[in-house]
Formats: C-alpha cells, structure tokens, sequence
C-alpha cells in the first residue's frame, strides 16, 4: 500500500487558490474538500449512506479523544478499525486530542510527559503523550494521523506562544519516531501531518511553519486559530503559515468555519477544512443556503413551501420544503435535526465543488468576492 500522494492541478491566477487531488488507500479526494465531523464514529443525525448521496462525503473527521473514552481501542480494533465499525469505506482523517483537552482547561495538567486530563464521562483519570496518542489513532485506523499539540488559548501573552510551540515540536518529534517505529494498522497505510501553533505572533508562526515543514510529512494542518481572534487575524496568519508551507503538501486548516471563512481560507491556499458549524447550526436550526443565512424557526417561513435549496446538488434540499423543515424543528421531530443537518452539510460539500470549479475555470478570486456576500446575507 502507499503512502499519501497529493497532485496540484489548478492555480487561480488572481488569488493563492488551488485544486488538487489527495490519494489515500481508502480513495482518492478532491481539493479543495470539507470533512464532515464525526466526533464519536457517527456525524451526528446522519447514516453513512446519506454521507455518501445526499451530502457526497469525500472523508470524515473522527474524534480521538471522544473514541479512546468510548467505544475504546479494544473495541474498535475487534471491530477491525472504525472503517469497519462504523461502515465508512472512505478515507477517516483523526484529530489528535489536543483540542479537547484544551477545552478541559479545569481538569488537565499539561507536563513534558503528556496531558493527564478526566473524562467528561466519569471522570477517570487519563495520560495523553505523543506515543500514546499515534498508539490510539493507529487502533482507530485514521488513513490521516494527527500529531499531538498544544492549542494555546487567546488570547496568549508572548511567552507562553512561543513556549507552548516548542512543547508542540518535541512533542511532533517524539510522535514521528513512534509513528515511524510502529506498523500500519489493518493492511492499508496509515499518514502522519504535524501541526502549526504559534498563537498570534509572527515570528513565531513562521518559525513553527519552517519547522513544520522541515519534517516532511505527508501534509502539513494549521491549528490554533478560530479560537476567539478576530476573522480578519485568522485571515493574516493562515496566509502566514500558507506562504512558508510545502506546495506540494495539502494543507489543513482546522477547525474553520463558517462558509465565508471557507472561500478566504481556499483564497489563502488551503486545501481542507472540518467544522461542526453545519450539523450544530443545523440542528439549532439556522441554515445556510446558497441564497444566504436562513433562521428556520421563523414566522416568516411558517407558510413557505419553496424548497430548503434548490442551488445546491442535494436531493433532499430540493425536495423538503422550508415550511415543513420549519414545523419539524418547532415540534422538536428527530427527522428535522436529520434534514437540517444534511442539508448543511451538502451545502458544504456544494461550495467546495464549486470554488473547486471557478479555480479550474480561473476566475475564483471574482466569484469569491460576489459569493461572500451572497452568503452572509441573512434572508
């Protein structure tokens, strides 16, 4: 089996975006692409077939943290992996941990060792360390493996940036040597991509995206923003990172975000992006659309029997009207999380294919700007 290729096929000459193609031993993906979040091996009110026809996955987000407490490596590795647990036969990227056990801020000691944190479910106590976090997503069977880091919160004074940075780079050293001294999993070929930090300093964001760089990884991820900064520091650092990372790696961008930060992070350079922003919103019922940002629980909508989307590729969408969606969330009926959550997601998977399209056309940077508009309209 192989490892991780990625070929660049497009550049949009008025702008950093790009298209590509990323292959993995579970298929073959198409940049730029959104990873649906499936924290604990499901995407939340989804099955894997409406994954795969009415949203038109390409790859889920699995979460590393949320598996290891439940079901359990012992489980999923019985199972052969959560491929085989869950059902999905396409490429499975991990997160590494990290980002939870920073949101545990009042129940997690960070050491050079690791994190020891307790579980949110019954408050056991755990280690998290680089060799044991490769040894978790390997049981879990990632095709893309995360390196443990430390996400330092914002704001974050000088020191403890660039402190917390070089912590993430041992820690990256010693997750490769693991990750390097131990087998695939399940007879497919598992990758590793290390990950930015740096807070909001320059110099220290390039540094870690040199350092970043200099492993020569499969991929490079950008991490520790969307955490609170404003979009537009977001914006400046993830063309920091973008400019000092390989250009014949993808680049990940976690984390992030919203429709609009998705066509600026694509304009910037990046190649993926994962967010529980479509199924949370989804389900709190805000949509977005490719008209704009709907509030379905409004009056305005009650006698509306236009379809949720008929702009975007989902059979769903097209179909279900906004009155109906509106009278299942109000009587609080599961279908309606379900519609609403699908719905958001094809939605994304839409926009992706379509920048994907105006950068194989060349006039991305035009439609980008007319887009972002478009969509932060609220109808």
């Amino acid at each position: 089996m192989a490892a991780l290729q990625f070929q660049l096929q497009y550049n949009d000459p008025h702008s950093k975006a790009r298209a590509g193609e990323i292959t993995t031993d579970h298929g073959t993906i198409q940049t730029p692409i959104f990873m649906p979040v499936g924290t604990v091996g499901s995407v939340k009110a989804l099955t894997v077939d409406q994954l795969k026809k009415e949203v038109k996955a390409q790859i889920i987000l699995g979460n590393t943290y949320h598996l290891y407490l439940r079901p359990g490596t012992d489980v999923l590795e019985a199972a052969g992996g959560l491929h085989k647990f869950n059902g999905w036969d396409r490429p499975i990227l991990t997160d590494s941990g990290g980002y939870q056990v920073f949101s545990l801020s009042g129940t997690r000691k960070i050491k050079e060792e690791g994190v020891t944190f307790q579980s949110h479910i019954d408050g056991s106590k755990h280690l998290f360390s680089p060799e044991r976090v490769m040894e978790i997503q390997r049981s879990i069977g990632a095709d893309i493996v995360m390196a443990f880091d430390e996400c330092p919160p914002y704001p974050s004074d000088y020191k403890y940036a660039k402190n917390s940075m070089e912590l993430t780079h041992r820690w990256l050293q010693r997750c490769i040597s693991h990750f390097n001294e131990t087998p695939d999993k399940y007879g497919y070929t598992q990758n590793l991509f290390p990950i930015v930090q740096g807070g909001t300093y320059k110099d220290l964001r390039t540094a870690s995206s040199q350092f970043i760089a200099s492993t020569n990884l499969t991929g490079c991820a950008i991490g520790g923003l969307s955490v609170g900064e404003p979009e537009e520091m977001m914006y400046e650092f993830t063309e920091l990172c973008c400019d000092e990372l390989p250009v014949n790696k993808p680049r990940y961008l976690m984390g992030v975000g919203t429709p609009w930060n998705i066509l600026e992070g694509i304009a910037l350079g990046v190649d993926m992006f994962d967010c529980v922003m479509p199924t949370r919103n989804g389900r709190n019922a805000m949509l977005f659309t490719s008209k704009g940002v709907i509030n379905i629980d409004n009056k305005k909508w009650e006698k509306d029997f236009s379809p949720i989307d008929d702009g975007i590729d989902c059979e769903l969408s097209n179909y279900y009207s906004k009155s109906y969606l509106r009278h299942l969330i109000k009587a609080k009926e599961i279908t309606g999380l379900t519609i609403a959550s699908t719905h958001n997601l094809a939605f994304y998977l839409w926009l992706v294919k379509e920048a994907r399209k105006h950068i194989i056309a060349g006039d991305f940077a035009s439609w980008k700007k007319e887009m972002v508009e478009v969509f932060k309209t609220r109808l």
